[in-house]
């Protein structure tokens, strides 16, 4: 059993692959692979046999097949979109490929051939609202969220037929609007919990959402700060990630430029923080491993990757090392082969 990293270098056009001591949380380069547009966001499939990158630059998803022995990325095709990915996700069977897309306000789904390449044209291809920001399905497979940063500050709601690809605005509440200036915009379902955990880019915070599971509608809880008090300064929140256990939720601030870690209450999963962990400048892109034990944080402003190994007890993160990895570092994917 191995892990690896993937790591997309926007400014440089590739992808980079390392290998992860899971004992250690050390990192070793493993080879870079070109790409024919700025990387962004990355999504693997259930069965991690394929990788997917969205391509901002050029306005595409490119596919890969992944060595089961080596973790290498080779070629499987690539398709053209009307408009550029910032998130990307697989439905729960691997089936179809969902994408957010910012500046033109666009949920989408493609399919995925029986050879692991998404194709085309779009199963949907549905304009929501300004600054979509992400969407994925939920475990059953049967619904989707989709917030919105900025001025729209809204989660679309929706029904997923799993067979098709379709999304169907939910019948009860298709939109859902956000507290004032939060701006929703990336979200982890707890591992065990009908509970969404949403990190808000303008209000720089973490909202609680109570998920009913059986008509697919989200309703808000919980918010707490993603900043010390004595903070007074601009700061945008970027993504959100929890341990596999659903024990700590982690928050990246940019600004600020940190780690914010919050414990879950066992029972309610209402959140409480425990500080925040200063990091690489301009922490966008950051990710907790397969096994709960390490962070890894990019920083989009250094080109740079520290990484934190996470205290089981606390959720405190001790630096281990740092990286240089390259020019503007956007995402950080974890596989196990």
């Amino acid at each position: 059993m191995a892990y690896y990293v993937y790591i997309p270098i926007a400014g440089e056009n590739k992808i980079s692959t390392f290998t992860l001591n899971p004992d250690t949380g050390q990192l070793t380069f493993q080879r870079d692979v070109a790409v024919g547009g700025t990387p962004g966001p990355l999504a693997v499939d259930p069965e991690s046999k394929f990788l997917y990158a969205g391509l901002r630059s050029t306005r595409e998803i490119a596919s890969f097949s992944i060595d089961p022995s080596t973790g290498d990325l080779s070629s499987i095709g690539a398709v053209s979109l009307e408009a550029d990915p910032c998130y990307i996700s697989t439905d729960g069977n691997g089936n179809f490929l969902l994408s957010a897309c910012y500046g033109a306000g666009v949920a989408a789904v493609h399919p995925i051939g029986e050879d692991g390449a998404v194709g085309g044209p779009a199963i949907e291809w549905r304009t929501t609202a300004n600054k979509a920001h992400c969407i994925m399905t939920d475990a059953s497979n049967q619904f989707a969220f989709l917030p919105h940063v900025g001025e729209s500050n809204v989660i679309f709601q929706f029904q997923f037929d799993e067979n098709t690809g379709a999304l169907t605005p939910n019948a009860s509440v298709p939109m859902l609007a956000a507290g004032e200036g939060e701006g929703p915009r990336h979200y982890v379902f707890h591992p065990s919990k009908d509970i969404l955990y949403f990190s808000n880019e303008q209000g720089s915070s973490v909202t609680a959402y109570n998920f009913d599971s059986s008509a697919g509608t989200l309703s808000a809880f919980h918010t707490v700060s993603t900043l010390p008090d004595d903070f007074d300064e601009e700061n945008s929140c970027a993504q959100i990630h929890t341990t596999p256990n659903g024990k700590f939720v982690y928050v990246s601030n940019r600004g600020h430029d940190s780690i914010a870690g919050f414990v879950t209450d066992d029972v309610t999963g209402a959140l409480t923080a425990i500080g925040q962990q200063p990091t690489e400048p301009t922490p966008r892109a950051f990710n907790v491993d397969l096994t709960g034990n390490f962070l890894f944080a990019g920083g989009q402003g250094s080109g740079r990757l520290a990484t934190y190994r996470i205290n089981a007890q606390s959720g405190q993160l001790q630096p281990l090392e740092t990286y240089t990895v390259g020019d503007n570092p956007m995402w950080v994917l974890f596989v196990q082969l």
